[in-house]
Parts: structure tokens; C-alpha cells; sequence
């Protein structure tokens, strides 16, 4: 059986673009899938105001072993906020009170050990 050229390649562009077809709607069908699926809660924990103001303040010229190791009630951590302050950081008394609510609860003497998660 003889085919001519012609046939031949009309042959190979039909099923060329009943493949590209195919293709597509699968891909098609993937994206609709994965964007019906129902979403995953996010990993991190919930937003915490003064964890992240203590970590844009503080990360600026410290790791957070800083506040790891030290082990502070909220007394001591005014008292060293301040003294920071003494060495140029720029914070209002309110964001002071937050900060070391923050770590002496978070950080403080009866709280537990965290390990480090920067630097």
C-alpha cells in the first residue's frame, strides 16, 4: 500500500493536533484541579504584633539569641530597652511596655528554652 506524500503528512498534522488538543485540556483539567482543592491552613503560626515588633526593632543590630539566652522578667527588659535606647534606638514608651511584655512572657525566667531561628 502506497501512501503519497501529501496524505502522509496530512496524517501526521491531524494526529499532531489531536495531540496538542489532548494536552491541553489535560493541562487544563490539572490547574482546575489544583485550584478546587481545598486549601492548606498555613504552617506558621498566627501573627503576633509585638513578637514582630520586637523582631524589627531588635533584628536590626542582634540575633535572637539575645533575647534567647537572657531570661528577663519585664522589669529587666525595660530596663535594657532603655539602655538601648541610650545607644540610639529610636522607640516610644508604648512600644517599650509591648517589648518587654513580650519577652518576659515569651522569654522570660519561668518560660521554656527556645531554639534559635535566625542568623
Amino acid at each position: 500500500m502506497r501512501f503519497s506524500l501529501n496524505s502522509a503528512t496530512a496524517s501526521v498534522r491531524i494526529q499532531a493536533k489531536a495531540c496538542v488538543a489532548i494536552l491541553t485540556m489535560l493541562s487544563a483539567s490539572c490547574a482546575m484541579a489544583q485550584d478546587s482543592a481545598p486549601k492548606a491552613a498555613p504552617s506558621a503560626p498566627a501573627a503576633n504584633p509585638a513578637r514582630e515588633l520586637v523582631v524589627s526593632k531588635c533584628l536590626q543590630c542582634h540575633s535572637d539569641a539575645i533575647w534567647r539566652d537572657q531570661r528577663q522578667d519585664a522589669r529587666a527588659w525595660e530596663a535594657t530597652l532603655y539602655r538601648m535606647m541610650a545607644r540610639g534606638a529610636v522607640w516610644t514608651g508604648d512600644e517599650i511596655k509591648t517589648m518587654a511584655s513580650y519577652l518576659a512572657t515569651d522569654f522570660g525566667p519561668n518560660s521554656p528554652k527556645v531554639a534559635s531561628t535566625s542568623r
